[in-house]
Protein backbone atom coordinates (compact mmCIF):
# COMPACT_ATOMS: atom_id res chain seq x y z
CA UNK A 1 0.00 0.00 0.00
CA UNK A 2 1.46 3.37 -1.02
CA UNK A 3 1.20 6.47 1.12
CA UNK A 4 -0.65 9.29 -0.64
CA UNK A 5 1.37 12.33 -1.55
CA UNK A 6 0.80 15.52 0.40
CA UNK A 7 1.28 18.91 -1.19
CA UNK A 8 2.05 21.79 1.08
CA UNK A 9 1.27 25.45 0.86
CA UNK A 10 4.16 27.87 0.42
CA UNK A 11 2.74 30.22 3.08
CA UNK A 12 1.11 29.65 6.45
CA UNK A 13 -1.92 31.93 6.45
CA UNK A 14 -4.14 33.69 3.95
CA UNK A 15 -7.71 34.39 4.97
CA UNK A 16 -9.30 31.09 5.99
CA UNK A 17 -6.53 28.80 4.79
CA UNK A 18 -3.04 28.84 3.38
CA UNK A 19 -2.60 29.68 -0.28
CA UNK A 20 -3.33 26.45 -2.19
CA UNK A 21 -0.77 24.72 -4.35
CA UNK A 22 -2.05 24.62 -7.93
CA UNK A 23 -3.67 21.24 -8.51
CA UNK A 24 -5.63 19.62 -11.26
CA UNK A 25 -9.31 19.55 -10.40
CA UNK A 26 -11.29 20.73 -7.41
CA UNK A 27 -11.02 19.65 -3.78
CA UNK A 28 -13.35 16.63 -3.51
CA UNK A 29 -16.55 17.50 -1.69
CA UNK A 30 -16.10 14.72 0.86
CA UNK A 31 -12.82 16.29 2.00
CA UNK A 32 -14.32 19.79 2.14
CA UNK A 33 -17.33 18.46 4.06
CA UNK A 34 -15.08 16.56 6.48
CA UNK A 35 -13.05 19.69 7.21
CA UNK A 36 -16.19 21.73 7.74
CA UNK A 37 -17.61 19.12 10.14
CA UNK A 38 -14.39 18.98 12.19
CA UNK A 39 -14.18 22.76 12.45
CA UNK A 40 -17.83 22.99 13.48
CA UNK A 41 -17.43 20.28 16.13
CA UNK A 42 -14.37 22.05 17.51
CA UNK A 43 -16.01 25.46 17.66
CA UNK A 44 -19.24 24.15 19.18
CA UNK A 45 -17.88 21.53 21.57
CA UNK A 46 -14.21 22.32 22.04
CA UNK A 47 -11.33 19.86 22.01
CA UNK A 48 -12.42 17.69 24.93
CA UNK A 49 -14.35 15.13 22.90
CA UNK A 50 -11.97 15.13 19.93
CA UNK A 51 -9.30 12.42 19.62
CA UNK A 52 -5.70 13.45 19.04
CA UNK A 53 -5.71 12.61 15.34
CA UNK A 54 -8.63 15.01 14.73
CA UNK A 55 -6.92 17.84 16.59
CA UNK A 56 -3.82 17.17 14.54
CA UNK A 57 -5.94 17.25 11.39
CA UNK A 58 -7.18 20.71 12.34
CA UNK A 59 -3.58 21.90 12.55
CA UNK A 60 -2.66 20.25 9.26
CA UNK A 61 -5.60 21.83 7.41
CA UNK A 62 -3.60 25.05 7.08
CA UNK A 63 -0.33 23.34 6.24
CA UNK A 64 -1.87 21.13 3.57
CA UNK A 65 -4.99 22.94 2.36
CA UNK A 66 -5.97 20.79 -0.62
CA UNK A 67 -5.49 17.18 0.47
CA UNK A 68 -6.99 14.65 2.86
CA UNK A 69 -4.70 14.96 5.90
CA UNK A 70 -6.23 12.21 8.04
CA UNK A 71 -3.72 9.57 6.80
CA UNK A 72 -0.79 11.86 7.60
CA UNK A 73 -2.19 12.69 11.04
CA UNK A 74 -2.42 8.98 11.83
CA UNK A 75 1.08 8.27 10.49
CA UNK A 76 2.54 11.05 12.65
CA UNK A 77 0.83 9.71 15.77
CA UNK A 78 1.94 6.15 15.01
CA UNK A 79 5.51 7.33 14.39
CA UNK A 80 5.93 9.47 17.50
CA UNK A 81 3.44 7.94 19.92
CA UNK A 82 1.11 10.78 20.91
CA UNK A 83 0.21 14.37 20.12
CA UNK A 84 2.76 15.84 22.54
CA UNK A 85 5.58 13.92 20.91
CA UNK A 86 4.45 14.94 17.43
CA UNK A 87 4.43 18.64 18.32
CA UNK A 88 7.76 18.52 20.17
CA UNK A 89 9.58 16.21 17.75
CA UNK A 90 12.76 17.65 16.23
CA UNK A 91 12.29 19.18 12.79
CA UNK A 92 14.77 16.76 11.24
CA UNK A 93 12.79 13.75 12.45
CA UNK A 94 9.48 15.24 11.33
CA UNK A 95 10.88 15.76 7.84
CA UNK A 96 11.72 12.06 7.67
CA UNK A 97 7.99 11.25 7.66
CA UNK A 98 6.64 10.97 4.12
CA UNK A 99 4.25 13.81 3.44
CA UNK A 100 5.83 16.22 5.92
CA UNK A 101 7.48 19.31 4.51
CA UNK A 102 8.52 22.72 5.73
CA UNK A 103 4.96 24.07 6.10
CA UNK A 104 3.93 21.21 8.41
CA UNK A 105 7.10 21.53 10.48
CA UNK A 106 6.69 25.29 10.81
CA UNK A 107 3.07 25.01 11.94
CA UNK A 108 3.90 22.33 14.51
CA UNK A 109 6.83 24.33 15.86
CA UNK A 110 4.63 27.44 16.14
CA UNK A 111 2.11 25.35 18.08
CA UNK A 112 4.89 24.10 20.37
CA UNK A 113 6.19 27.62 20.98
CA UNK A 114 2.71 28.94 21.80
CA UNK A 115 2.07 26.09 24.26
CA UNK A 116 5.38 26.69 26.03
CA UNK A 117 4.85 30.46 26.12
CA UNK A 118 1.41 30.04 27.69
CA UNK A 119 2.64 27.59 30.34
CA UNK A 120 5.62 29.83 31.11
CA UNK A 121 3.32 32.83 31.62
CA UNK A 122 1.60 30.94 34.46
CA UNK A 123 4.79 30.77 36.53
CA UNK A 124 6.97 33.76 35.66
CA UNK A 125 7.03 36.55 38.25
CA UNK A 126 4.91 34.54 40.66
CA UNK A 127 5.81 32.90 43.99
CA UNK A 128 7.03 29.40 43.20
CA UNK A 129 5.54 27.73 46.26
CA UNK A 130 2.01 28.91 45.43
CA UNK A 131 2.30 27.89 41.76
CA UNK A 132 4.27 24.65 42.14
CA UNK A 133 1.87 22.53 40.08
CA UNK A 134 1.95 25.10 37.29
CA UNK A 135 5.74 25.07 37.43
CA UNK A 136 5.80 21.28 37.05
CA UNK A 137 3.35 21.51 34.15
CA UNK A 138 5.58 24.05 32.45
CA UNK A 139 8.70 21.92 32.94
CA UNK A 140 6.96 18.88 31.48
CA UNK A 141 5.65 20.88 28.52
CA UNK A 142 9.07 22.34 27.77
CA UNK A 143 11.28 19.33 28.45
CA UNK A 144 9.56 15.97 28.88
CA UNK A 145 9.60 14.95 25.22
CA UNK A 146 13.04 16.18 24.23
CA UNK A 147 15.34 13.55 22.76
CA UNK A 148 18.47 15.02 24.34
CA UNK A 149 19.15 16.35 27.81
CA UNK A 150 18.56 20.01 28.57
CA UNK A 151 19.59 21.78 31.77
CA UNK A 152 17.62 24.83 32.95
CA UNK A 153 18.04 27.06 35.98
CA UNK A 154 15.13 28.87 37.61
CA UNK A 155 16.25 31.96 39.53
CA UNK A 156 14.19 33.25 42.48
CA UNK A 157 14.25 36.49 44.45
CA UNK A 158 14.03 36.85 48.24
CA UNK A 159 10.26 36.28 48.14
CA UNK A 160 10.70 33.09 46.08
CA UNK A 161 9.24 34.81 43.04
CA UNK A 162 10.54 33.38 39.76
CA UNK A 163 12.51 36.16 38.10
CA UNK A 164 14.31 34.23 35.35
CA UNK A 165 14.15 30.87 33.60
CA UNK A 166 17.24 30.17 31.53
CA UNK A 167 18.69 27.27 29.61
CA UNK A 168 22.20 26.66 30.88
CA UNK A 169 23.26 23.80 28.61
CA UNK A 170 22.22 21.08 26.19
CA UNK A 171 23.76 17.67 25.91
CA UNK A 172 23.37 14.19 24.50
CA UNK A 173 20.74 11.52 25.14
CA UNK A 174 22.20 10.77 28.57
CA UNK A 175 24.50 13.63 29.58
CA UNK A 176 24.52 17.39 29.79
CA UNK A 177 27.53 19.43 30.96
CA UNK A 178 26.78 21.64 33.97
CA UNK A 179 29.14 24.22 35.45
CA UNK A 180 28.23 25.25 39.04
CA UNK A 181 30.39 28.36 38.74
CA UNK A 182 28.34 29.60 35.77
CA UNK A 183 25.07 28.92 37.61
CA UNK A 184 26.19 30.98 40.58
CA UNK A 185 27.73 33.72 38.45
CA UNK A 186 24.39 34.21 36.75
CA UNK A 187 22.55 34.14 40.09
CA UNK A 188 24.71 37.02 41.31
CA UNK A 189 24.10 38.96 38.08
CA UNK A 190 20.35 38.61 38.57
CA UNK A 191 20.57 39.32 42.30
CA UNK A 192 18.82 35.99 42.87
CA UNK A 193 18.53 34.57 46.37
CA UNK A 194 17.73 31.01 45.37
CA UNK A 195 17.75 28.65 42.40
CA UNK A 196 15.93 25.54 41.26
CA UNK A 197 17.76 23.22 38.88
CA UNK A 198 15.75 21.37 36.23
CA UNK A 199 16.83 18.85 33.64
CA UNK A 200 15.19 16.08 31.66
CA UNK A 201 15.94 12.41 31.17
CA UNK A 202 15.07 11.44 27.57
CA UNK A 203 14.84 7.79 28.69
CA UNK A 204 11.71 8.77 30.61
CA UNK A 205 13.08 7.48 33.94
CA UNK A 206 13.68 10.40 36.32
CA UNK A 207 15.91 8.40 38.68
CA UNK A 208 19.04 10.50 39.30
CA UNK A 209 22.42 9.21 38.19
CA UNK A 210 25.49 9.47 40.38
CA UNK A 211 26.70 12.35 38.23
CA UNK A 212 23.34 14.11 38.78
CA UNK A 213 23.77 13.77 42.53
CA UNK A 214 27.42 14.91 42.48
CA UNK A 215 26.64 17.94 40.34
CA UNK A 216 23.77 18.92 42.64
CA UNK A 217 26.06 18.79 45.68
CA UNK A 218 28.60 20.99 43.87
CA UNK A 219 25.94 23.58 43.03
CA UNK A 220 24.65 23.50 46.61
CA UNK A 221 28.16 23.99 48.03
CA UNK A 222 28.89 26.85 45.64
CA UNK A 223 25.59 28.49 46.57
CA UNK A 224 26.23 28.23 50.29
CA UNK A 225 29.53 30.07 49.86
CA UNK A 226 27.72 32.92 48.09
CA UNK A 227 24.48 33.05 50.05
CA UNK A 228 22.36 31.53 47.25
CA UNK A 229 20.02 28.72 48.31
CA UNK A 230 19.44 25.62 46.20
CA UNK A 231 15.74 24.98 46.73
CA UNK A 232 15.44 21.86 44.61
CA UNK A 233 16.64 19.90 41.62
CA UNK A 234 13.88 18.50 39.41
CA UNK A 235 14.45 15.68 36.95
CA UNK A 236 11.72 15.56 34.33
CA UNK A 237 10.79 12.19 32.85
CA UNK A 238 7.92 11.23 30.59
CA UNK A 239 4.79 11.62 32.68
CA UNK A 240 6.59 11.92 36.02
CA UNK A 241 9.28 13.93 37.75
CA UNK A 242 11.65 13.50 40.67
CA UNK A 243 12.28 16.20 43.28
CA UNK A 244 15.66 15.96 45.00
CA UNK A 245 14.12 17.70 48.02
CA UNK A 246 11.19 15.30 48.29
CA UNK A 247 13.37 12.26 47.64
CA UNK A 248 15.79 13.18 50.42
CA UNK A 249 18.80 14.08 48.28
CA UNK A 250 18.75 17.67 49.62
Amino acid sequence: MTTPAFHEAPRLFDDDEAVPVPMAGKLPSYIADHRKRLRTRFMEGGATAMPDYELLELVLFRSIPRQDVKPLARVLLETFGDLNRVVTAPAARLLMVKGVGEAVVQDLKILEAVAQRMMRARVMHRPVLSSWDALLDYCHTAMAHRETEQFRVLYLDRKNVLIADEEQARGTVDHVPVYPREVMKRALELNASAVILVHNHPSGDPTPSQSDISMTVQVQDAGQALGVTLHDHLIIGKGQELSFRAAGYL
